[in-house]
């Protein structure tokens, strides 16, 4: 397992190379280019500069996390060839600097949706927080200023250009239905996978976030059997799996630790966070350990080890603590505890300690 950390760039960011590099552990960032608009191609000069960032910091840069994909080819509309096109440019600039994985997802409009970024917990701290009652009633706009409520960041999947045309978007995905996306990510496959792995990168979708439909729109990468049929739509070992506990743990029915056994060798990328779901389908993002959630992280990091898994991992999301002002989800404090929790249970099954499993 290797040990990556998300950073999203000097000044759009309050964590700091320096203070990356030291966690134990952490190899590399997990990067992107958030002011290029989906469909442009990455500019070298750009990815030059965040290389020579993380080489002064003695970091790799080998996963990038995202290049997004033009709403166009989610659509299938004719001009997708053209974003295609771009996308193909940009994969084979990012193998000339390292990159060796390219996370992305195939999500309509947003990557993901909360309805309260900083819920107070019992212990003091804050997490994003999704009330599902809220989401069926809540205006689409007021979940834009929601999100706008915080105008520090640019947030990943709600960027300003896509904010800027949602009517015509929802519109536009008006008659798209789940198998009109599969069709669509099966194109985009298809045109990426043989450059991808010309290039030796690997391309890892992400799971839907939540693993359901919102707002109307289609999801179709919500569980094991869709996963399953995605890594069919293309069998080339290019053509692979981010496998977020997080989104995926949203849904209790969602079988993670079996998931990890069947797509391990698909999987060159993990994200690793708990969430506690209720019964009324609400869930809030909960420190990394396994008894402060409902989904089975020590199996998880378990089954990974199992697997022998050499894939690289992050922590995911974490609680605002300790004071920390930061880009919601995203702070430095709670994240370096994750990485310690992960390193701990994976160092415990190497050495073959049982480790207790409790769930709930």
């Amino acid at each position: 397992m290797k040990m990556v950390f998300r950073w999203f760039g000097e000044g759009n960011d309050t964590v700091t190379l320096d203070q990356i590099r030291q966690i134990p552990g952490v190899e590399g960032i997990v990067w992107s280019l958030h002011d290029v608009p989906a469909g442009e191609e990455w500019p070298m000069d750009k990815i030059q500069q965040v290389k020579a960032q993380a080489d002064r910091a003695g970091l790799h840069m080998q996963v990038v996390e995202s290049v997004n994909i033009h709403e166009d080819i989610k659509l299938g509309l004719p001009s997708r060839d053209t974003y295609l096109a771009n996308y193909k440019k940009t994969i084979v600039k990012l193998a000339q600097v390292g990159v060796k994985v390219i996370c992305y997802n195939f999500m309509p409009v947003f990557d993901w949706v909360r309805t309260d970024l900083h819920k107070p917990l019992s212990d003091g701290s804050t997490a994003l927080f999704y009330e599902k009652s809220k989401v069926a009633d809540l205006d689409l706009f007021e979940q834009v200023e929601l999100i706008n409520a915080n105008p520090k960041f640019s947030m990943p999947g709600w960027e300003p250009e896509r904010l800027a045309h949602l009517t015509e978007l929802f519109d536009a995905y008006k008659e798209v239905t789940e198998e009109h996306l599969w069709a669509n990510v099966k194109y985009f496959l298809d045109e990426i996978i043989p450059v991808a792995a010309e290039h030796d990168i690997r391309m890892a979708i992400h799971p839907d976030d939540p693993p359901w439909p919102i707002f109307g729109l289609p999801r179709i990468m919500t569980g094991q059997a869709n996963i399953r049929r995605f890594l069919a739509l293309n069998d080339s070992p290019y053509n692979g799996l981010t496998l977020c506990s997080g989104s995926l743990g949203a849904n209790p029915s969602n079988d993670i630790v079996a998931m990890v056994h069947e797509f391990a060798d698909r999987t060159p990328f993990a994200h690793i966070r708990n969430v506690r779901v209720y019964e009324n389908g609400d869930f809030v993002e909960t420190s990394h350990r396994t008894t402060d959630g409902t989904v089975d992280i020590a199996g998880i990091v378990k089954a990974l080890h199992e697997n022998n898994y050499d894939g690289f991992c992050r922590p995911d999301h974490g609680r605002h603590i300790w004071d920390e002002q930061c880009r919601p989800g995203y702070g430095l404090y709670d994240r370096a505890l994750g990485i310690m929790y992960l390193w701990g249970l994976w160092d415990a099954n190497r050495r073959g300690i049982a480790i207790e499993r409790t769930v709930g």
